[in-house]
């Protein structure tokens, strides 16, 4: 057999592995999802956050403080896996409106739900579930798991801002996800698996790097079971 059609084959191979591999995304992104109506349980206001401290939290202390009412993550040595601030708490359906400005470096950071603590990926602080993105990368992201599971960047980007505080809206309902950024919904999307949802703590990522890097949230109101409207939609 020649090099050239050696190669021609091994060629083909490749493109054929290249194709099936992105069908099966299309696929996925694709897959009708059920529609699971919300979880009933009690609607309440959680103060998360009391603006002095962590208490309610865990993770890193050498990663996560609080200044001014800000919880701040930041590292300046290099962070081998994501870490997050974890609530003690568990959350199924909830609303989440919260600030949020990354201050140093371009990497995205995001929150995290419905899914696990996960130490066996290499920290004892790191996450395995679904995660909002913002602001570097948009999008739906499942950690540990399909990575990304749905694109909204073109739409965020309109609106998004850097390097400053920008006001976002979660509501998790039944398996569907909405994102509001800055007034202007952007996502209103349901999990197509929705066995992958836990009741599960909500974590603040800070993205695993090799350079400083800073990100800030304050607010951070948060209700258990709430109603099915969007709070902070602009008309």
């Amino acid at each position: 057999m020649s090099h050239l059609l050696r190669w021609c084959m091994c060629f083909a191979f490749a493109v054929g592995l290249i194709a099936l591999s992105t069908a099966e995304t299309n696929a996925q992104e694709n897959k009708e999802a059920p529609v699971v109506p919300p979880r009933q349980g009690k609607r309440e206001k959680v103060r998360i956050f009391d603006g002095k401290s962590l208490d309610g939290w865990i993770g890193h202390p050498q990663y996560w403080s609080v200044k001014d009412g800000v919880i701040i993550g930041k590292n300046t040595d290099k962070v081998p896996v994501s870490n997050y601030l974890l609530t003690e708490r568990k959350f199924s359906d909830f609303r989440l409106i919260f600030e949020s400005k990354l201050v140093t470096s371009e990497m995205h950071s995001g929150i995290a739900m419905w899914g696990r603590i996960a130490p066996d990926q290499g920290d004892k602080f790191t996450y395995a579930g679904h995660l909002v993105m913002y602001p570097s990368g948009y999008g739906f992201h499942d950690l540990y798991g399909r990575k990304n599971i749905h694109n909204n960047g073109e739409a965020a980007k309109k609106v998004g801002k850097q390097h400053d505080w920008n006001k976002m809206e979660i509501l998790a309902q039944g398996n569907r996800i909405r994102f509001v950024l800055n007034g202007t919904l952007i996502s209103d999307w349901r999990e197509p698996e929705p066995d992958r949802i836990k009741e599960a703590p909500i974590g603040l990522q800070l993205h695993s790097n090799q350079v400083p890097q800073e990100i800030q949230w304050k607010g951070l109101e948060l209700e258990t079971f709430p109603e099915d409207k969007l709070l902070t939609v602009k008309e």
